[in-house]
């Protein structure tokens, strides 16, 4: 039987890299969406897309009775941990709300499908020096709404696996950015640099905290995780999935300015700093690994140089959609 994944967020940054990564791999896909303004870039055969906002479990319901999906990659959700501390109410409706009424629509086919669901690292709040690189047995202590929304998510499908026997699979997610990323501070600084190298930007780059450690993973293989978490992970396990080493924030700025080649000041402004952070997040994916056999492929000098190139076709692009409009 020809394999059907249904994408929940496909508008998402990671959502729509993989609808694509599934879509190459011959499924069938059908990528739900809730923004307003989102519009498919192409129509391609086997590619559909589905309007529905999870908070609406009737909706829920009949997108997954009329395309009966073999897979589900629940990604969808309020995914900024900014956002969720402005507005703790919208966080928790679309990412708990959201997520129970998928399982109870899961729960109701006759043909159960595999679960991968977009965990978060985001769960493990403060890990002590000790416990670094974190393993999946760490205790769940989250600093933020958005955090506690994914322990949620996570135990809400573990609940599912053990009480009605659907094949659920989580994969906390630790950082994770590339080209179409948007609101980390790789992309804010790639983005600010193909602004300064177009002239757009006088050559100064705002900043908030550079001290704190990242594993940055490159989004083609978070994307490859998903994939061979349905076809070989574990059900009823959560998995992490890392790059495999940390850097500061100020290496990642140095690397993507480096890679721009172009000269800049570099300003810490108080906006743009959190109201508590992390010191370093940093995953092991030793138990992904044995089980799946996935392995990051990507440095991080080519994430931020496709990153880079990214920004630059989109203000190319911007730039002679401007000059077109004046002619």
């Amino acid at each position: 039987m020809k394999q059907t994944a249904l994408v929940t967020g496909a508008e998402g940054f990671i959502g729509s890299h993989l609808v694509r990564f599934l879509h190459a791999q011959a499924w069938n896909v059908i990528g739900t969406y809730w923004l307003q303004d989102f519009k498919p870039t192409r129509r391609l055969p086997n590619l559909q897309f589905a309007k529905c906002d999870l908070r609406n479990g009737k909706r829920v319901t009949e997108v997954f009775t009329e395309y009966e999906p073999t897979h589900v990659f629940h990604l969808g959700a309020q995914s900024l941990p900014t956002l969720s501390w402005k507005d703790p109410v919208l966080t928790f409706e679309s990412n708990i709300m959201g997520s129970l009424h998928v399982f109870e629509a899961v729960r109701r086919m006759k043909r159960r499908p595999v679960v991968v669901s977009a965990c978060s690292s985001a769960e493990y709040g403060n890990v002590p020096p000790s416990a670094i690189p974190v393993t999946e047995e760490q205790s769940l202590r989250p600093l933020h709404p958005y955090g506690i929304s994914k322990v949620c998510l996570d135990l809400l499908a573990r609940e599912y696996f053990l009480d009605y026997k659907i094949p659920a699979i989580n994969l906390r997610l630790f950082n994770t950015t590339g080209p179409g990323k948007t609101n980390d501070a790789p992309s804010d600084f790639v983005r600010q640099l193909a602004r300064i190298r177009k002239g757009l930007q006088s050559p100064t780059i705002e900043v908030g905290n550079l001290a704190p450690r990242r594993a940055f993973l490159d989004v083609e293989d978070t994307v490859r995780g998903f994939y061979l978490a349905a076809a070989r992970g574990e059900r009823g396990e959560a998995y992490n999935i890392c790059a495999r080493k940390t850097y500061r924030i100020e290496e990642l700025l140095d690397i993507a300015i480096r890679l721009s080649g172009v000269k800049v000041l570099v300003r810490q402004v108080p906006h743009l700093m959190r109201p508590s952070d992390e010191k370093i997040i940093f995953g092991s994916t030793r138990k992904f690994r044995k089980d799946t056999g996935w392995k990051p492929m990507r440095s991080i000098e080519q994430t931020l140089q496709s990153m880079l190139d990214y920004w630059d076709r989109a203000f190319t692009a911007e730039a002679a959609g401007k000059t077109k409009k004046r002619v």
